[in-house]
């Protein structure tokens, strides 16, 4: 009987994220021996021939407003996996290429800043490389109108000192050369390559 729930304990206790194929276990294995915690899976870059020159994550600030890409996984759109995605939040893609992100988005620029209806400027930007397809944010049906979602972001807005982590879909249909970050506030600007152009 003890083992049977020991068993069932254990078997409860493991969560597991496809998108990301990290997998966490709680307290209820810490009865067994320490085990060599698996890797978390940040992108699949190399899955489609692009090697980095960091790791992620990375962070661009400008202006004291700073944007952190935490992971990034590339889809092909008709996947399951990216289909999966869409249906769930209410994603139009029209590209080859569904892109899914995690970032962190912090404010320590003494302002409010935002995008929304009333202030449209992207504050920063992905790209991989080909100036005929710019990979745009999509903007989440099913969250819009929910400021500062944790789960797709639409709208956001963050008062000084304030940080919001999320996830962000990007639709894409050009070619994946290499892969920089950029942000942009006001007057000022920093970008940075995780991928570089091969020559």
């Amino acid at each position: 009987m003890k083992k049977t729930m020991i068993k069932a304990a254990l078997a409860g206790s493991m969560l597991f994220s496809g998108v990301f194929g990290q997998v966490v276990v709680t307290n209820a294995a810490a009865a067994k021996p320490a085990a060599t915690t698996a890797p978390v899976v940040r992108d699949n870059l190399s899955s489609f021939g692009l090697k980095k020159d960091i790791e992620l994550p990375v962070t661009v600030t400008a202006g004291g407003v700073s944007y952190t890409l935490e992971k990034i996984m590339i889809m092909e759109t008709k996947s399951a996996a990216a289909q999966a995605l869409i249906k769930k939040y209410g994603y139009w893609v029209d590209g080859k290429y569904f892109i899914w992100t995690k970032i962190t988005i912090a404010n320590k620029s003494g302002n409010i800043v935002e995008q929304n209806a009333n202030n449209l400027s992207d504050k920063w930007r992905i790209s991989f490389g080909d100036s005929s397809h710019l990979m745009l944010p999509i903007t989440p049906v099913n969250t819009l109108g929910i400021s500062n979602s944790k789960e797709a972001l639409a709208d956001w807005g963050l008062k000084s000192g304030e940080k919001l982590s999320t996830y962000q879909g990007f639709s894409y249909d050009g070619e994946l050369k290499y892969l920089y970050i950029g942000a942009k506030y006001k007057n000022f600007s920093e970008y940075k390559d995780i991928v570089l152009k091969v020559k």
